[in-house]
């Protein structure tokens, strides 16, 4: 069963970041989506270092970046 939610989100990865409006839950991972149900990309949580809401990033704390 998926967990849906909604929001402005950055998906934090080895690699870099991946922004999206909409993530999905699943066993093995999180689906992201654009606002209009576009799917952007599958990452699995082994590959998933944070998966953030844009409000972190106007917070006044250092140890989140």
């Amino acid at each position: 069963m998926a967990v849906v939610f909604t929001h402005m989100y950055r998906a934090v990865l080895p690699e870099g970041q991946i922004v999206c409006d909409r993530y999905e839950r699943t066993d093995d991972g999180v689906n992201l989506y654009t606002d209009d149900e576009q799917f952007i990309a599958f990452v699995p949580y082994a590959n998933l270092h944070a998966l953030l809401d844009d409000e972190v990033y106007t917070a006044d704390e250092r140890s989140i970046m």
